[in-house]
């Protein structure tokens, strides 16, 4: 899926739009108890009600993709034949309407999930979509297909804080405590997923929170998937990868050289507003680290060593490779963060034997807000 087959989905969820009729889910307490069922008609609700649910089931496709959003694919054995992609599809074929069904699927969530103590809330809804087709000039026009599909978001439940309450009995305010509230979802996902606007039944869009935590309990209990590398998990092995292979040819100029790169690709495709998330590939990299003088043979040992961490033909998402918001050099107990675009500015020198960072301070240096002065000179006003 891309950002615009996104944006359209969410766009659909709103009282007004989608043809969701109910709000499934269960109330799952810190002992994997289940306390109470949910199921609403949203017609029924207020407005605002039906508006807080859709909320919370639009956030599970919500973030980036690649990061928070990432592709979980089945096999043909596992459509084919298997009890977890059965039970999706049953979910699915009966519009949320068994209670049997939806027992069994809460049932699995709750083996599966570790969520420690605290008490969650499991929504699923089912929508049906008339997907337009698109004209020429991108305006919609009729339907060719409908695109069916369920949500699901696990959303934690937490304790309201002290808030300070008017009481119109009384006429005064006093101290009160909501009740306990339910959060943003934690994780969730859409079944199937929505490519080139249809549905793909090998593919389960996955939502999480943290993009440092994909719930892999929940991936293996509930998909049997094999579990994509979290954005933290991929930037740890491409910086394995860089400094196993490049040894002592890891210098400053090097990783700035390809910090700077990387971060033109981030945002050339922003300014492109390219739908699919941003790429490159071991090779592209490979590449980078030979115009900046690297070895042939490290570069090659660095491109082996993505191979093996990632895949033979890994395309990756640069977003999960750099911090594209933030260059930052730690030398000992001193940390250096410069606006990436300045990277450039910091350099690396041995004077009289020892190892220095050098940063032009320019005409106005200031300590937490206060002008100092450099070398003798007087500060500017």
């Amino acid at each position: 899926m891309n950002q615009k087959e996104l944006g359209e989905l969410r766009r659909r969820l709103r009282p007004d739009k989608c043809a969701i009729k109910c709000i499934y889910g269960c109330y799952v307490n810190g002992n994997k108890e289940i306390v109470s069922y949910l199921d609403e008609s949203l017609g029924r609700m207020s407005e605002e009600e039906a508006d807080k649910y859709l909320s919370l089931l639009k956030k599970t496709m919500s973030g980036t993709l690649g990061r928070n959003l990432v592709d979980v694919v089945f096999s043909t054995e596992q459509v084919m034949d298997s009890d977890e992609y059965r039970l999706l599809s049953a979910l699915r074929e009966s519009e949320l309407k068994s209670g049997e069904i939806r027992e069994e699927f809460y049932r699995k969530v709750i083996d599966s999930l570790d969520m420690g103590d605290a008490n969650y809330v499991i929504l699923l809804a089912y929508d049906a979509y008339d997907v337009p087709t698109r004209t020429r000039n991108d305006e919609p026009g009729d339907s060719d297909t409908v695109y069916r599909y369920i949500l699901c978001g696990v959303c934690p439940v937490k304790d309201g804080k002290m808030e300070l309450g008017y009481f119109p009995g009384e006429n005064e305010f006093h101290s009160c405590v909501p009740g306990q509230i339910v959060a943003q979802p934690e994780l969730g996902f859409l079944f199937p997923a929505f490519d080139d606007r249809a549905a793909n039944i090998y593919n389960v869009l996955f939502y999480t929170k943290s993009a440092g935590d994909v719930h892999q309990d929940f991936l293996d209990g509930v998909f049997r998937a094999e579990p994509p590398m979290s954005a933290d998990e991929q930037k740890e092995a491409f910086e394995s990868a860089l400094t196993s292979a490049l040894a002592d040819s890891c210098r400053l100029e090097v990783v700035q050289a390809l910090h700077e790169q990387l971060r033109e690709k981030i945002e050339a495709h922003r300014e492109n507003k390219d739908p699919d998330a941003p790429s490159v590939t071991a090779g592209e990299v490979e590449d980078i680290l030979l115009r900046q003088g690297v070895s042939e043979e490290e570069a090659s040992a660095f491109r082996v060593q993505c191979q093996e961490r990632f895949g033979e033909n890994a395309v990756l998402n640069p977003e999960n490779l750099i911090d594209s918001k933030r260059f930052q050099v730690k030398a000992g107990e001193v940390t250096v963060s410069v606006d990436p675009a300045s990277s450039y500015l910091v350099e690396t020198r041995v004077i009289d034997g020892v190892k220095y960072l050098l940063i032009p301070s320019g005409n106005a240096v200031e300590v937490n807000g206060l002008p100092v002065s450099v070398g003798g000179e007087a500060p500017e006003e």
